[in-house]
């Protein structure tokens, strides 16, 4: 058998972060790490390992890169802003989600859906909706409101886009939703900081389902009352999310009529408005990820039905959840020591794929296969492998610019189905590792005779 030939990972041309850390915990001391860094949380949701705390996200993902946003490719930063509003009013220098009207009005349906199914009547969620979602003045905005009012006077002169209403704070890092089972939590139930199972939720602060009622009972009295435009104060803007959105502004029928005949462009404005359907965006982690956080590193605890699981819980859980789970924490684990980061292989029909420092600085160098077997290299192999199917998977690898690794565990003669059901048995398994190469003849003949 020939010796592996090392070939360096690829490093990718571009690179937008930076390297902090192998691992979410503090740097060793004398060639052993402190125990005194923060414990994350996770929760079971749906047999899926989910992170929503924004804290505990970026202290995962950005040190080790365990994980992946929901909605996101890799790293969890999606924002519901539309990218080509956000550069078409750059110069205005917003800080805050700048949606397209129709989008906006996707978000109201959507609520409008959460509350049909609470058995709410049309009336009173027309009603309650058009309260909720209108345009709103920021406190202490009337000089800087009057001042854009003039620089809009002469951006209307120069044909371009008019800013109404500007905001100096901040508030999006909040996105999206775990597939699964759709359930809408309901409008009223949910405070702003509170999450359904799924990531899905329409956000009421000032209504609750009591509110909707009294609510329905003044609409038949008098179905025609405007309420006055409320004015949001900072705490209310920090603790609740709203969206700029794109409008086209309604001026006077002669505006109207000289813009039709000189084909300029419709004066279109941007209007503060809650949000009624606000989208989650929560950290996925894999069972191998978040077992090695909660075991191996000892940095997350895992709640299920608000209860924390033990680690013989959690390993118990993962083995029913996924059935070669055993198999792959133990090459999971073993790489992971080894200074590689592990991610899952299913998009090349492997079991994981392996990293230099994360996938944001090289590309996967090894499409893993893991396989547990006995001294003897015999055992129950989790996926049939014949020749032809080894060819066309080491062919898909090497297509992919990688290298097709076996990864044998090792398990002793004498260890039985009840060692094997406790995280314990990991202090006796052996590791091979077997990279797998195609042979050419016509090659090997050309390096012979040069030799």
């Amino acid at each position: 058998m020939a010796e592996a030939v090392f070939h360096p990972p690829r490093r990718k041309r571009k690179v937008y972060e930076s390297y902090d850390s192998p691992f979410p915990i503090s740097a060793p001391q004398d060639g052993v790490y402190g125990r005194d860094y923060k414990i994350c949380q996770a929760e079971i949701i749906n047999k899926n390992i989910i992170v929503k705390n924004p804290d505990d996200i970026e202290q995962l993902y950005s040190k080790g890169f365990f994980g992946k946003g929901i909605l996101s490719r890799s790293r969890p930063e999606y924002d519901i802003s539309d990218p080509a509003l956000v550069v078409k009013w750059q110069d205005a220098r917003l800080n805050m989600p700048i949606v397209s009207s129709k989008k906006f009005q996707c978000y109201v349906e959507w609520a409008r859906s959460c509350m049909k199914e609470q058995g709410l009547d049309d009336c009173t969620i027309n009603q309650f909706l058009l309260n909720y979602i209108e345009p709103l003045n920021l406190e202490g905005e009337d000089e800087q409101t009057s001042g854009s009012q003039n620089e809009d006077t002469q951006a209307v002169e120069a044909a371009q886009p008019n800013l109404l209403v500007t905001s100096a704070e901040s508030n999006k890092n909040q996105a999206a939703c775990l597939g699964g089972d759709v359930h809408c939590a309901p409008l009223g139930k949910c405070g702003c900081n509170e999450l359904d199972r799924t990531g899905f939720q329409a956000i009421s602060k000032t209504h609750s389902p009591e509110s909707l009622s009294s609510l329905h009972d003044d609409s038949k009295q008098d179905d025609c009352v405007k309420q006055e435009s409320p004015v949001l104060s900072n705490e209310e803007f920090n603790h609740q999310e709203f969206v700029l959105v794109q409008e086209e502004s309604n001026g006077s029928p002669e505006e109207k009529k000289a813009h039709e005949k000189t084909h300029l462009n419709k004066k279109e404005k941007l209007v503060c408005r809650r949000n009624p359907f606000r989208i989650f965006e929560y950290l996925q982690l894999s069972l191998e990820e978040a077992f090695f956080l909660a075991y191996a590193l000892g940095c997350l605890n895992i709640y299920y039905n608000e209860a924390p699981l033990s680690i013989a819980k959690l390993w118990e859980f993962s083995s029913e959840v996924q059935s070669n789970f055993r198999t792959t924490y133990m090459a999971y684990h073993y790489f992971r020591c080894r200074g590689w980061v592990p991610k899952v292989g299913l998009k090349y029909g492997t079991d994981l794929l392996l990293y230099r420092k994360g996938p944001p600085f090289y590309h996967a160098s090894y499409s893993v296969i893991a396989e547990l077997v006995n001294d003897d290299f015999e055992g129950s192999s989790q996926r049939s492998i014949s020749w032809k199917s080894l060819s066309n998977l080491n062919r898909t690898t090497t297509n992919v610019s990688k290298e097709l690794m076996f990864c044998y565990l090792i398990k002793p003669s004498d260890m039985n189905e009840e060692e094997m059901s406790s995280p314990e048995c990991l202090k006796r398994i052996k590791v091979q590792e077997l990279i797998l190469h195609r042979w050419v003849s016509s090659r090997e003949r050309n390096e012979q005779d040069e030799l």
